[in-house]
């Protein structure tokens, strides 16, 4: 059977659609060619004979194929993706499926396919879903997205990810950045809280000012007051000269209070009345001292939780928390796997002088089903440790095993810092959305398999998941 393109020139990604007559499908990638870079070509053939004979003939990047334009193939669905893969290897093969049948969609993916997608879907969350699977299956430098279209950015101030949780959390930001706001951000060790600091500085007014971090929980709690605010001389044994804390040196810019939950209950109450009055008290002085700064804090700890076990103050926190952002953890984001750890193999390989391709195939699989503890510092720092060990090439599931320390010495025990905190009570709508969204990224992002293991229907976690953006989108909206 012919095949018909949608013209182009010869260069760029190439796309083959396999669809017998949908209107919705042909938006779709009609859609997701405006968002590619470059000139796109795509070939669409009706069924799933025709898309064999062109694939055994011709190489592509992205194969879409629609379920229902399969059968004059192969008699069951998973015998005919399995074909279809066999002959496009190479490519990104995504199955598109009206009817949203589970168990369909579970033959599919284990014939092979890299996902299913589930229709009706917005074309944003389609490029959005298509660039998400690029990159978490080594295509991304095939489909590029154009820097005006592209379904997420790769990297925003230090951090590096191209996931939906990740572009959340750059849009939160730029929108925090430019208020002299407090903001308060949480997430587990590991998340890039100090990153998260340093953009909103960066990307606000007071970007030309100073940017000063102090660490709570690394410096001694009878020496933390006059790290924060300063000291006179001979206020103490030891202090042989005035001395500015934090607080006056970041004067004019940010100051980044880092693990707050382990400040002490005394000094907390000196913290309130400095962001009540702006102004400051050395150690041994009784005169105040007024500055200007914007306050950024951080904690890996569950806050409501320390307040319940009063180790913290409420009136504190309700003074900090005007703007949270909260850092998802690397495990709820494996699009953003491969991309870190690429980033890190390229950096760590020019530092030290080797020449590294990339990840194997099997080992890029290893690494994304991995659950990632100690989050994206774990992750560098295996791949900082590959790099040292050996020569160069592609790193093997061998290489990875001989570098993974920490699985050796913790006897693999990925248990999650959040995990391993104080139990807290969330309301039961927060409970219900902390588990699909951890099931949708077990499955790498998969909703159809999530709603499988979940005993629920696609369309219900569609549906709730547009209810919850529908709640965050009131919240901020309320916040502003």
């Amino acid at each position: 059977m012919p095949s018909r393109s949608i013209p182009a020139n010869d260069f760029g990604p190439r796309l083959l659609l396999v669809d017998r007559d949908s209107a919705g499908i042909r938006s779709l990638v009609a859609g997701l060619s405006r968002a590619l870079a470059g000139s796109v070509r795509v070939e669409i053939v009706t069924g799933g004979r025709a898309a064999a004979e062109m694939l055994r003939g011709e190489s592509f990047d992205l194969v879409l194929a629609d379920l229902a334009s399969l059968s004059d193939l192969a008699g069951k669905v998973d015998e005919a993706i399995a074909r279809l893969v066999k002959l496009s290897a190479g490519a990104l093969l995504v199955a598109l499926s009206e009817g949203g049948s589970v168990s369909v969609a579970v033959a599919a993916m284990r014939a092979g396919a890299h996902d299913v997608i589930a229709l009706p879907i917005a074309p944003e969350a389609f490029a959005t879903r298509i660039g998400e699977l690029a990159q978490r299956h080594g295509k991304g430098q095939a489909l590029s997205f154009a820097d005006d279209a592209r379904p997420g950015r790769a990297d925003f101030e230090g951090f590096v990810g191209v996931s939906s949780q990740m572009q959340h959390v750059y849009d939160q930001i730029e929108r925090i950045a430019p208020s002299s706001a407090p903001v308060f951000i949480t997430g587990e060790s590991g998340t890039g809280k100090d990153v998260c600091a340093e953009a909103i500085h960066s990307r606000g007014p007071r970007a030309g000012k100073r940017f000063v971090a102090i660490n709570c929980a690394a410096i001694p709690r009878d020496l933390l007051e006059s790290e924060l605010f300063g000291v006179v001389r001979g206020a103490y044994t030891g202090a042989h000269e005035d001395r500015k804390g934090a607080a006056e040196l970041a004067d004019g810019g940010t100051l980044f209070l880092d693990e707050i939950g382990e400040m002490d209950l005394s000094l907390q109450a000196k913290l309130l009345r400095f962001l009540q009055t702006g102004t400051v008290s050395r150690v041994g002085e009784a005169s105040q001292r007024r500055i200007d700064v914007r306050v950024v804090c951080a904690t890996n700890r569950n806050p409501m939780q320390l307040i319940t076990n009063r180790l913290f103050r409420e009136d504190l926190f309700y003074r900090l928390h005007v703007l949270p952002i909260h850092l998802p953890p690397l495990r709820q984001r494996p699009a953003d796997i491969l991309v870190l750890a690429r980033h890190f193999l390229t950096r760590y390989a020019a530092e030290e002088r080797k020449r590294f391709s990339d990840f194997t195939p099997e080992t890029a699989s290893l690494m994304t089903a991995r659950d990632w503890p100690g989050n994206v510092r774990q992750l560098q720092n295996l791949v900082r440790r590959l790099v040292v060990m050996f020569d160069g090439g592609e790193i093997t599931a061998q290489m990875v095993t001989a570098a993974d320390i920490e699985s050796l010495t913790l006897g693999h025990q990925d248990t999650p810092a959040a995990s391993r905190a104080e139990p807290v009570i969330l309301p039961l709508w927060q409970q219900e959305q902390r588990i699909i969204e951890e099931a949708i990224a077990r499955f790498s992002g998969n909703i159809t398999l999530a709603a499988a293991a979940l005993e629920l229907s696609p369309s219900t976690i569609y549906r709730k998941r547009q209810a919850w953006a529908d709640m965050d989108g009131t919240r901020r909206k309320g916040a502003a």
